[in-house]
């Protein structure tokens, strides 16, 4: 989860390595903001210059200000989300081995350390941090001490480590290379003249490059500033195809608003008609981006199964009801965490759909390669260009929701239930589900969301006010039913991410079973109040359930739709959406939830782009 950078530029032009590395851990805070630290490599011949705070990037930049570092030619730095020992200064990284002369940064989780530090220790190593990069740290210096290149020993480094990681390294006695080496967690080459770079995202490097190189499982690259060369694990180069990146720094910046969370929820009307574009072929049948799925295998698929991991997977939920109304195969939806571990059922006929903003969530990519090897076949709904997941899955569908710099997911939310809204109306179309006036008048409504989110942004104002008035409050209950049913559990979850108060979300019929328990006098209670039309059944129900918890004192807080004049007399605040099909309303329900959690952290003067604890890909199991 932690952020790396890595440059290397011409000699004659000392001030640009540290800059360019500054800039991009600026933009991967994002990742891990427990510490910071740059390595530099100068004229001294010796030893690498360093410099490492715990804190956020700003403790790093005073530290720099106070007490500069030589210019350079080759830098890597680093944004620590902890795993191995707290955040110190002597934790930070990056961490130095061979008496100073090497350098290195860590993503991820060595899980051999403690047998590895052993034997490091009984050849005189002494170590001086907790964390098990030092460990990878020692490893590699003594493997350069004994004679080999730097490349040769980062390849041998990573032959002996187990887990997943990404390293970066340099060498003071080398001071125009950086090398890296990657197993289960990303690392991306970014290509410029007369420079090359090194990040864990583009996003490290956007601002100087938009053409990029992804690495494989187990590949090393070494970087100059001229030549990029890529290797396997045995030392044989690899050619790799460039891509490009479809966006700029542009877009990973805040844009005159006060977060990135609010520019992002301000980016979803854009973000779902960007996911919507181009998705029709010549013969005017839906395409995914990459990738081909034989029809035969989709049209025999008998199960579909949904992997994902937080947010994505309460869009997972989402996309569910619709998958199955529009394909009649029955959809499960699992936490990518626990489904390899409970011995899913899984045969050629089932189709798993991996979602994942990152593309490198490492239980998703675990959970993707278990449900291969037993034969299913893997469609992946990710943002990233270039990912892990991307990679692997035998089809992929871009969500093209642009850069999330927050770490609260908002606008890939909707970039995602769209996708899965997308691949169920392609499986619908192909498998004869729809007929094609139905299935274009699917796409004709999804085609007039984005109008409707910017309606509702443009309405924003009054859950802003009651937000900014609920900052004491400690506890905040969501209830919903059938597609509002997962929006009450994202909204929950944003709360929880954000403002660091209990929040649950709750199906609407089960608040007899239990959650009533929980409803006291003045208890803020959210309903995600379902359409009037079409299931006059379920809204009549939640509204019930929301007289029930009224009966008992609640708050209730409703969001509804437009003309819905019934919810307004359950309603102690009642927030309209635009009018919807059923099972597109999640697009609009949940943002006032998402304006709602903003709000009231941002009133507890709480930093909305990066919670505590919380980093934005979880690239470690």
């Amino acid at each position: 989860m932690c952020g790396i950078v890595g440059y290397v530029g011409k000699l004659g032009d000392g001030e640009r390595a540290r800059e360019v590395v500054m800039g991009g851990l600026a933009r991967l805070e994002y990742r891990g903001y427990d510490s910071a630290g740059i390595a530099l490599v100068s004229d001294d011949r010796d030893r690498v210059a360093t410099a490492k705070k715990a804190g956020k990037l700003a403790n790093l930049s005073a530290e720099l200000e106070a007490n500069p570092l030589p210019e350079g030619t080759a830098a890597i730095g680093h944004t620590r989300w902890a795993t191995h020992g707290p955040p110190t200064d002597t934790n930070a990284h990056p961490h130095l081995a061979l008496g100073g002369r090497i350098a290195i940064i860590h993503n991820g989780i060595i899980e051999n350390h403690a047998e590895l530090r052993t034997e490091l220790a009984a050849t005189g190593i002494n170590f001086l941090s907790d964390t098990d990069t030092e460990v990878a740290g020692h490893l590699l210096g003594s493997l350069v001490a004994s004679g080999m290149s730097l490349p040769d020993a980062m390849r041998a480094t990573a032959r002996r480590l187990e887990g997943a990681f990404t390293l970066l390294a340099v060498d003071a006695t080398d001071p125009q290379t950086v090398v890296g080496a990657r197993r289960n967690s990303p690392l991306v080459v970014g290509l410029g003249e007369g420079e090359n770079y090194l990040g864990s995202d583009v996003v490290a490097f956007i601002e100087h490059t938009r053409t990029a190189l992804e690495l494989k499982q187990d590949e090393v690259v070494t970087i100059t500033p001229d030549e990029v060369i890529v290797t396997d694990a045995h030392s044989e180069v690899v050619e790799r195809e460039p891509y490009h990146v479809d966006w700029d720094a542009a877009a990973a910046e805040k844009g005159g608003f006060d977060s990135f969370m609010d520019k992002e929820i301000h980016d979803q009307p854009s973000a779902v008609a960007d996911t919507l574009r181009g998705r029709v072929d010549e013969r005017g049948r839906l395409k995914l981006d990459e990738g081909i799925v034989d029809e035969y295998i989709l049209k025999s698929v008998d199960k579909i199964i949904i992997i994902a991991c937080g947010t994505a997977a309460y869009a997972g939920q989402v996309a569910r009801y619709a998958i199955e109304h529009w394909t009649r195969v029955p959809v499960e939806v699992e936490l990518a965490h626990e489904f390899r571990y409970r011995d899913p059922i899984v045969s050629v006929k089932t189709l798993v759909v991996a979602v994942s903003q990152s593309g490198e969530t490492m239980d998703t990519i675990m959970a993707v390669r278990h449900a291969q090897q037993q034969g299913a076949t893997v469609i992946g709904i990710v943002n990233a260009q270039g990912s892990t997941i991307a990679r692997e899955a035998d089809a992929v569908l871009y969500t093209r929701a642009g850069p999330e710099i927050a770490v609260a997911s908002t606008k890939a939310f909707l970039a995602q239930i769209t996708a899965g809204y997308l691949l169920g109306i392609y499986l619908a179309e192909l498998r004869g589900n729809k007929f094609p006036d139905e299935i274009d008048a699917l796409l004709r409504e999804l085609d007039e969301i984005p109008a409707k989110i910017q309606r509702v942004l443009d309405t924003s104002e009054p859950i802003r006010e009651v937000a900014r008035s609920m900052a004491n409050e400690q506890t905040v209950l969501f209830l919903g039913r059938h597609v509002g049913f997962p929006v009450a559990m994202e909204g929950a979850l944003k709360l929880k991410e954000l403002a660091y108060i209990h929040a649950e979300g709750f199906a609407a019929g089960e608040l007899k079973h239990g959650p009533i328990a929980l409803v006291e006098q003045d208890q803020p209670v959210f309903v995600v109040v379902p359409s009037p039309r079409g299931r006059e059944s379920l809204h009549s129900k939640v509204l019930s359930n929301v007289q029930e918890v009224r009966a008992r004192g609640a708050r209730t807080l409703v969001i509804a739709e437009e003309g819905d004049a019934v919810a307004a007399d359950h309603a102690a605040h009642v927030f309209y959406v635009p009018s919807a099909p059923v099972l597109m309303t999640p697009l609009l329900s949940v943002i006032p939830l998402q304006i709602f959690a903003l709000e009231l952290a941002a009133a507890k003067g709480y930093d909305v782009d990066q919670p505590r604890n919380l980093a934005k890909s979880v690239t470690v199991e």
